[in-house]
């Protein structure tokens, strides 16, 4: 059975002592749901909240990460890295990094390739944007996006592989897809899997939607029957309202 995950993309925000301040409220916080529960800080800050989080329920994850073990990528993060700080789960293909840093499909698939051979989750992230959606070519794109980067792989790796749809124009604008947008979506991707790999596979792959989801609409866009959870941005930043999403399973 699949399972319902919550993971909250803190972005570039939070100096060390913000940091230390959210990480002791999500402390105090209760988790009245099944869903596995995700946090993901600034490099700077990821080794203390990996130290403070390690025997609770809030797993710290990564926001990015290189393709190489090690070498002149001046500013770069290698998987080894965060595994020798107790990171496991590292999120890729992030539109803010397909949009600013130019990461192309074939620039993650190197990363995916990296992060498995080391043992580590994925969190993969894709999605269309607006003139995309408007032109109605969304499937065409979150198909490709799919495709180029991960049906290389073979069907036992997608064990520790969390895809995570993000309509690109959902994204800090305050526009939410609808659930049933939400829910099509979801169900195209699953069929995209199915039909590469088999209805089992796809059948065990989580599918997390990203695009301002809050605590008044976590709910129903959760209940929808292949939304396994969601990647959280901005609602993360706030203990209150991040558990309350958690709790909306």
């Amino acid at each position: 059975m699949r399972k319902q995950i919550v993971a909250g993309n803190w972005k570039m925000n939070n100096d060390l002592s913000q940091t230390k301040s959210l990480i002791d409220a999500l402390k105090s916080k209760t988790k009245t749901s099944n869903a596995e529960v995700m946090v993901a800080p600034t490099f700077t800050n990821l080794s203390h909240a990996s130290s403070v989080l390690k025997n609770t329920n809030v797993e710290v994850i990564a926001q990015n990460m290189h393709f190489a073990e090690n070498g002149a990528y001046t500013g770069e993060i290698s998987a080894s890295m965060l595994k020798s700080i107790g990171i496991e789960t590292v999120i890729l293909g992030h539109s803010e990094r397909r949009e600013y840093f130019n990461e192309t499909d074939e620039l993650l698939a190197k990363k995916v390739d990296a992060a498995l051979a080391k043992g580590m989750r994925v969190i993969f992230c894709f999605g269309e944007e607006l003139a995309d959606r408007k032109s109605g070519n969304e499937e065409t794109v979150v198909g490709n996006q799919i495709k180029n980067a991960l049906f290389h792989l073979n069907a036992a790796s997608y064990q520790n592989i969390v895809l995570a749809y993000e309509p690109v124009w959902a994204i800090g604008t305050g526009e939410t897809a609808s659930p049933e947008q939400a829910q099509d979506m979801h169900a195209f991707i699953r069929k995209t899997l199915a039909d590469k790999y088999g209805d089992n596979v796809a059948d065990e792959v989580s599918i997390l939607y990203g695009g301002s989801v809050k605590p008044a609409n976590a709910e129903e866009i959760f209940s929808k029957p292949d939304v396994d959870g969601g990647l959280i941005g901005g609602a993360a930043l706030n203990a209150d309202d991040f558990f309350a999403i958690v709790n909306a399973f």
